[in-house]
């Protein structure tokens, strides 16, 4: 089944194709003969209620250098292509949020957006965790420095999480003794009008912390980050290291727990972070690892994600009137 597939995201010049998801994603596209088309955000238009964009034909290779080669410029109307994939990365602010917006407003017989732009405004990483909270370590959301004292009395080592960061972006570890709070508490209020998020540190982020990428709600494999010495984050591009793991029955559990509302919510391509038995992130705007995944596994998770997006394209193909 050839599709149309538009795919929505940052400038593509500047990925790095041995790890960014959505270039494995195009390659496996076009490996099953879907035509590609690129735009990014802030080309999209709405026009007497019809969403268009400007795009341009693309191809990619796996060449260093030399990845991709863009048609010309082209006005494409989003409701004649049939398959979006939204794959900006963050920062999740409102002109995210206002691309999710527009998103939604194509008709529900129209192409299908992975993921769902409801679903994705609806489920910011660090807030849509808490309706898991029997899964996640002891948390809390304040910026009131007595709550936030209490609970790091309590727990003895914390860490204190920007609500809307990406890429462990301000994230900091606070030790007992520290006297720094005063000071981060500030600097959060001065860049953030919303709550920090504070849990309670888990020490086995030392051994790594465990990407696990889910496909239409079901677990299809992970890596374990570890992070760099001296570093308390265990994202790769802050100098984590990838290495092969196995899926722990607790990691099974989490992911049969979360499963079925992602898959009801139509978020099929998810990566959520478990750090020993707790789940901390679930990633649904632009989530990584399947690259990581593929190398340590010999497996194919973009083949896996197309699986199931033509699968979906199929049914909604199914359902509609004659």
């Amino acid at each position: 089944m050839g599709l149309a597939v538009a795919i929505q995201m940052d400038p593509i010049h500047t990925i790095n194709i041995d790890a960014d998801s959505t270039f494995a994603l195009a390659l496996e596209a076009q490996a099953r003969g879907h035509a590609l088309f690129h735009y990014l955000p802030t080309a999209l238009t709405l026009r007497d209620g019809r969403l268009f964009t400007k795009g341009r034909r693309l191809e990619v290779f796996r060449r260093y250098g030399d990845h991709h080669k863009f048609g010309d410029d082209e006005e494409l109307d989003l409701e004649g292509v049939d398959v979006i994939l939204m794959r900006q990365d963050p920062p999740f602010d409102m002109a995210y949020i206002t691309a999710t917006h527009l998103l939604e407003l194509l008709p529900p017989e129209g192409p299908l957006v992975v993921n769902d732009p409801a679903a994705v405004r609806n489920a910011p990483e660090k807030l849509f965790v808490l309706r898991f909270k029997e899964l996640m370590p002891p948390t809390i959301l304040s910026l009131d420095r007595d709550e936030i004292k209490a609970f790091w009395d309590k727990h003895g080592e914390v860490v204190l999480k920007p609500l809307f960061g990406n890429g462990g972006a301000g994230i900091v570890h606070l030790r007992p003794g520290d006297d720094n709070l005063s000071s981060l508490l500030e600097m959060y209020q001065q860049m953030y009008r919303e709550p920090v998020m504070v849990q309670r540190y888990i020490p086995e982020i030392r051994q790594g912390d465990k990407r696990i990428v889910l496909i239409d709600g079901e677990a299809a494999g992970g890596v374990l980050r570890v992070p760099a010495a001296g570093e308390a984050r265990a994202n790769l591009h802050v100098g984590g290291r990838g290495v092969k793991t196995e899926l722990t029955p607790r990691d099974l559990e989490i992911c049969a727990a979360i499963g079925p509302t992602l898959k009801e919510q139509g978020l099929l391509f998810v990566g959520i972070d478990v750090i020993g038995d707790y789940v901390t992130e679930i990633n649904v705007t632009s989530p990584t690892g399947i690259q990581e995944i593929g190398r340590l596994n010999n497996d194919n998770l973009a083949a896996k994600i197309w699986d199931a997006i033509e699968s979906r394209v199929a049914n909604r193909a199914e359902r509609r009137p004659a």
